[in-house]
């Protein structure tokens, strides 16, 4: 019998197991202590370059105003997305 899909906020999945988009997959599973704090794994931490004293911009999908997926990026590469994304735009208003 085939899987029943369902969608989400952050895209399809099959239900019983986690289909993710190209590049992206499920490396860890961290648990939140009692004071809302997590670590993320050492070898995450490597691959992505994160290191102390470094920020992360904390980016959420909601869906019937809730909050359904959470993505942490490095926060000088989130403004360089940003300005990517809206940097033509802004040269096109003010030409």
């Amino acid at each position: 019998m085939a899987e029943k899909k369902r969608e989400s906020c952050c895209g399809p999945q099959v239900k019983g197991t986690v289909k993710t988009a190209g590049c992206c997959k499920v490396d860890a599973v961290v648990t939140v202590d009692e004071r809302g704090q997590m670590v993320l794994p050492k070898e995450i931490r490597e691959k992505a370059g994160i290191g102390a004293g470094d920020k992360l911009a904390v980016v959420s999908c909601e869906s019937d105003d809730k909050v359904c997926c959470i993505t942490l990026v490095k926060a000088e590469d989130f403004g360089k997305s940003i300005k990517a994304m809206l940097g033509p735009m802004f040269k096109e208003i003010f030409e």
